[in-house]
């Protein structure tokens, strides 16, 4: 059974750079068995009903502005999967969630960063997935839940985002992390290793410095869809934490692996 995993995509430089977080990205997944597909939450794409992807072949989305022409010209020409998609709106609809497939939505930043630096051969099948940011941290777990399944069908499952993000607070020219931020995915951290469900799910009234570190749910969503498909195996595992411009945290949590022996 595959684990999930949940993935900061940083800024959309981070397909360029080369430092300690792209480096470990880079080896992330050497470790484990090659997935026949990957279905990916990806912050960028926010729609008020759930949608899934059903493209045959995925266009690479550039959802920003302002960056190196280099960024602009890698793709990643990764195709769909229409057997999954409808497995997975399957999966949704017997769990009441309410779903619709999108068979013109491609992989946009939040997807195609990661992807490009974790399986740079785009050779693996990929079902996107949005994330609607007018649900509760409940129902985002919910709905990771509904797909726990596909973990033993070695069906890859990841969530793109960001625990701290706060854009309005970015300082390029300040590599330490802010004090508040620390604190909130210290405090994170700790609910998560414990899978204390009932503090994660009202973080945004028990976490310190919530709304400075979560001013907007949905790049925080994804952790909680990666960690809700894991319900069934319940483990948390941190294997990467670094900052970038003091308020932008790039994390990377495994969820449901078997601890070795």
């Amino acid at each position: 059974m595959l684990p999930s995993f949940f993935i900061a995509h940083g800024s959309p430089s981070l397909a360029v750079e080369q430092h300690a977080y792209t480096e470990f990205l880079q080896k992330l997944v050497s470790g484990i068995p090659t997935p026949k597909a990957i279905v990916l939450f990806s912050a960028h794409w926010k729609s008020h009903i759930q949608k899934i992807s059903s493209s045959a072949q995925m266009d690479t989305i550039y959802n920003f502005s302002g960056f190196p022409k280099e960024l602009y010209a890698i793709k990643y020409p990764a195709r769909g999967d229409l057997t999954l998609s409808l497995h997975i709106q399957q999966l949704f609809q017997d769990e009441g969630i309410r779903c619709e497939l999108d068979d013109e939505r491609g992989l946009d930043q939040g997807a195609w960063v990661p992807l490009h630096l974790m399986y740079p051969d785009a050779l693996i099948p990929v079902v996107a997935l949005s994330v609607n940011p007018r649900l509760t941290a409940e129902e985002h777990y919910r709905i990771g839940a509904a797909l726990a399944p596909l973990r033993e069908e070695n069906v890859l499952i990841l969530g793109s985002g960001g625990t701290v993000h706060n854009v309005n607070q970015w300082d390029p020219n300040n590599p330490v992390p802010r004090v508040w931020a620390v604190a909130f995915d210290e405090w994170l951290a700790e609910q998560l290793e414990t899978w204390n469900l009932d503090a994660l799910i009202r973080y945004d009234e028990r976490a310190p410095s919530a709304r400075q570190a979560v001013p907007t749910p949905e790049h925080f969503a994804p952790l909680l869809l990666a960690m809700g498909a894991a319900d069934t195996s319940r483990s948390a595992k941190l294997l990467h934490h670094s900052f970038q411009m003091g308020t932008l945290s790039l994390s990377c949590w495994m969820f449901g692996a078997k601890p070795k022996s």
